[in-house]
């Protein structure tokens, strides 16, 4: 039973976080985190051991979900190289210091960032579509130009500010499990102006190498139970490619609608979960 039930989880979670850029564990954490508290068949999922498992699985997931964005050219992989460099350090002091929290205050803190997340989306803005009075280069940017369908975008940012923010992603992603995208898709989107399809495949590029290091510090610290890992990672495998099909047949608007949906009702839930 609770096979079958986490063969689900990791399905469900796995193809709504590849269409939103998210990598499934912003679905994966808070469901066996609500799991945790309403059933005795998920009593050995605390918070270490969730974070542990949902980075593991996160690794199928971006690996699947990278390789149809991949082939359908969507990834912006020099974007997404200055956002690896800032990530993964970032990610090896957030799996160390998940440690140090227990189940019901990681809840609480969770919930929190999810509502954060939600209110970030409330001021997205538009992407630049490339017109010639727009000059966004300077010495200190990197520039980048991308077509989808008919419209060419043009998108910059600061070196030195994507790292930052990538450190500051990859921590919070090591601390809560939750693959970065969920903060880095809405950094991109609203302070660089990435079209969103580019945003969530550069995202999901960036997560692969970030579950891997953050997955490798919570082995080494003993956080992982691993009959429960392979009961997850088939239904993440495939999700990861489903969710990255459904994503491509979706308008930018239906995409961000659905993961305000989502992002706001779970967060809501764990907030009261850690308060009672």
């Amino acid at each position: 039973m609770v096979i079958f039930i986490c063969l689900l989880i990791g399905l469900l979670s796995a193809m709504l976080g590849s269409i939103v850029g998210f990598g499934g564990g912003v679905i994966l954490v808070p469901i066996l985190l609500i799991l945790h508290s309403t059933t005795p068949l998920f009593d050995w999922a605390n918070a270490s051991t969730i974070v542990g498992i949902s980075l593991i699985i996160m690794i199928f997931t971006a690996m699947s979900s990278t390789y149809a964005y991949a082939k359908s050219e969507r990834i912006d992989y020099k974007s997404g190289l200055y956002f690896i460099a800032g990530s993964l350090p970032g990610g090896v002091l957030g799996a160390w210091l998940n440690q140090f929290v227990d189940t019901d205050m990681f809840s609480l803190f969770l919930g929190i960032f999810m509502l954060l997340i939600f209110t970030m989306f409330l001021f997205k803005k538009a992407p630049n579509q490339m017109k010639d009075d727009i000059n966004l280069a300077t010495s200190q940017k990197v520039v980048r130009e991308v077509k989808i369908g008919d419209a060419v975008y043009r998108y910059s940012f600061s070196p030195f500010i994507a790292v930052a923010i990538a450190f500051t992603v990859g921590m919070l992603s090591g601390f809560f499990g939750i693959g970065g995208g969920s903060l880095m898709v809405p950094a991109m989107i609203i302070l660089f102006r990435f079209p969103p399809h580019i945003a969530t495949a550069t995202s999901m590029f960036m997560i692969l190498a970030l579950s891997i290091v953050s997955s490798g510090t919570h082995i080494a610290l003993g956080h992982i139970e691993w009959i429960y890992v392979w009961a997850f990672v088939p239904g993440a495998w495939f999700g990861g490619i489903l969710g990255a099909k459904i994503n491509q047949q979706l308008s930018s608007k239906a995409v961000e609608y659905l993961l305000r949906a989502v992002v706001l009702l779970i967060g809501l839930r764990l907030i009261w979960q850690g308060l009672f």
